[in-house]
């Protein structure tokens, strides 16, 4: 019989040939991630929004419709001091201003993946040098903190600047503003990610404006941002608070607005609920040898989560309530027109609670 291969030409056949399985492989899996064709009609449209309007020195801008105001320049309704009580920042002329020994205030609410508007002003007139002038912060998730410090013409360590990542990264450039004018964040930032091993798969990144100016390129987050250290990841919930830190100087906050991006932006609903049931659901709940706490205030429950540390609830549907705080959720057992008890989840963890008499 001829030979019609060689040994030589024989492997670039073969090498060719796997090439193109290969490449079909990869072209066939490509267009299966894509369900739509190029320029399809039936292709689901973006839902339309108001994006609101840009602000000035005197005004601030109208934020676009789909965000969730955290102030509006009326009251901390939406905030709360790092032990729990009420925020003790003062407001006035449409802004709240931090008051030295009044600690950090956060949000009721936790986010995940996100755009953040944050408006700001630094004391006029200035007074202290490096650090100790207009000092204060914006953290991402409590943990991931984007500086404010008024650095016009104030000399200091190139990771502690105004805008930058606090002891990670300096800000590309200075934008800052003269103390007492108002300065604007926004800011693009997507959280870190475990695996069910709790291996750290997804490092946070961010991405930071100042006036206007991108400061911050996608940078990736080493770790929880802090003064002198450099921790590594630990495990936590893929959704936190933002706070606001008092750092000792009176800085002042305005329009601060958040929209929730990617898997984030999916939303529980929220209905409103009976008065009614409300009062029904109120009182203890006996699960293990602890008692379960729930009380109505206005228009709706807050739950005794931790001893003395006390969190609303929003309803989802007449009978499920859930926390947009902690990873609580809570399904009261009705029957006949009474409460008998509720199935309380709590980071995971799920237990049954009967109603105490």
């Amino acid at each position: 019989m001829k030979r019609i291969f060689s040994s030589k030409v024989f492997p670039v056949i073969f090498l060719f040939t796997i090439l193109v399985i290969s490449f079909s492989s990869v072209f066939t899996l490509a267009l299966a991630q894509h369900r739509w064709k190029v320029h399809d009609w039936s292709r689901p449209r973006p839902p339309v929004i108001d994006p609101g309007t840009f602000s000035t020195q005197e005004t601030p801008g109208r934020p676009p419709s789909d965000a969730i105001v955290l102030f509006d320049g009326k009251d901390l309704s939406k905030w709360r001091s790092m032990d729990g009580g009420p925020a003790k920042w003062i407001v006035k002329n449409g802004y709240m201003e931090s008051v030295k020994g009044a600690g950090y205030i956060r949000t009721y609410q936790n986010f995940g993946d996100c755009q953040l508007h944050v408006e700001f002003a630094t004391p006029t007139p200035p007074k202290g040098t490096s650090q100790g002038r207009g000092n204060s912060g914006v953290f991402l998730m409590g943990k991931y903190e984007v500086q404010v410090l008024d650095s016009y013409e104030n000399i200091t360590y190139a990771d502690g600047q105004c805008a930058a990542i606090y002891g990670q990264y300096p800000p590309l450039v200075n934008a800052s503003r003269k103390p007492g004018e108002w300065q604007t964040y926004d800011i693009v930032f997507h959280g870190p990610r475990w695996d069910k091993e709790g291996n750290l798969i997804r490092k946070a990144r961010i991405t930071v404006f100042h006036n206007g100016v991108l400061v911050q390129d996608n940078v990736e987050i080493w770790g929880p941002t802090q003064w002198l250290k450099a921790d590594p990841y630990t495990p936590h919930s893929e959704k936190g608070f933002l706070a606001l830190q008092d750092h000792g100087n009176p800085v002042r906050y305005r329009n601060i607005w958040i929209r929730e991006i990617g898997e984030s932006a999916h939303q529980r609903k929220e209905v409103t609920v009976a008065s009614k049931l409300l009062d029904m659901y109120a009182g203890d709940y006996k699960i293990g040898n602890r008692t379960f706490k729930i009380k109505r205030e206005k228009d709706h429950l807050i739950a005794e989560a931790k001893s003395g540390y006390w969190v609303p609830l929003f309803a989802e549907s007449d009978t499920l309530f859930y926390s947009k705080e902690l990873e609580l959720e809570v399904e009261f057992h009705v029957k006949n027109g009474k409460v008998s008890g509720l199935t309380r989840q709590l980071t995971g963890s799920k237990s049954e609670g009967k109603r105490v008499q």
